[in-house]
């Protein structure tokens, strides 16, 4: 049976290290917003049934995006956390389907990518990551404490891909436990599971500074296929 799939966008975010006078995701590149460019990567795929988006109950930005009265798309309202975000969110979602949550400020996901996700079937489920190439410090404080083995360390990117009942789940138990859930991967890693890394390109960047800007708008030069 073929499976459902949908897209979870936590757009609720202020972004404040950004230093804007909005929140990141409605900052233009190329005349077009980078939560707009985010959402075309999904509403354009044949095989993402629907596309949630969170946003926040006190964001004046949302109404003004046209893009946000597409058919495919469910608006709901964040939380305090991207956790609690992208479980408002997951509440739109069937239980029996699968769910890639995705940072509204990465633009630049490759069609590729995103591709090469769907064809994890793992009931663990999956995220995009790129072994860390860099010497990696361990600090205390503000010194270096040691130097630790990268070859076992990967940068968590997104999407991240799972079965939507089980996510629920592994959720609702880290807010039990009042874990720190960073992204959906941790969640189910408490809840025991082990989730595949997918390696995927390192030019899927998450716009979080305001030098990110420029990078993102060269990469969004060469396309998202």
């Amino acid at each position: 049976m073929t499976r459902k799939i949908y897209a979870v966008i936590p757009a609720s975010g202020v972004g404040s290290r950004m230093q804007a006078n909005r929140p990141k995701q409605y900052l233009q590149l190329q005349g077009k917003t980078i939560l707009e460019h985010t959402l075309e990567i999904f509403l354009t795929h044949s095989e993402i049934e629907k596309v949630v988006v969170a946003v926040s109950k006190t964001d004046p930005y949302y109404t003004e995006i046209t893009l946000l009265n597409h058919p495919k798309i469910e608006i709901v309202f964040g939380g305090e956390t991207r956790a609690d975000s992208v479980f408002n969110a997951l509440q739109a979602v069937p239980n029996d389907s699968w769910v890639m949550v995705h940072d509204a400020a990465r633009p630049c996901l490759k069609r590729s990518d995103l591709d090469k996700l769907l064809q994890i079937e793992d009931i663990n489920g999956a995220i995009l990551a790129t072994p860390a190439i860099d010497t990696m410090k361990r600090a205390n404080g503000e010194y270096i404490s040691h130097t630790e083995d990268r070859s076992t360390l990967w940068h968590a990117l997104t999407p991240q891909f799972f079965q939507s009942e089980i996510l629920k789940k592994a959720l609702t138990n880290a807010f039990q436990q009042k874990l720190n859930i960073t992204d959906e991967a941790s969640a189910m890693e408490f809840a025991g599971f082990t989730p595949l890394l997918v390696a995927g390109r390192s030019d899927n960047l998450k716009i979080t500074r305001p030098e990110d800007l420029a990078l993102a708008e060269f990469y969004l030069t060469k396309g998202t296929e």
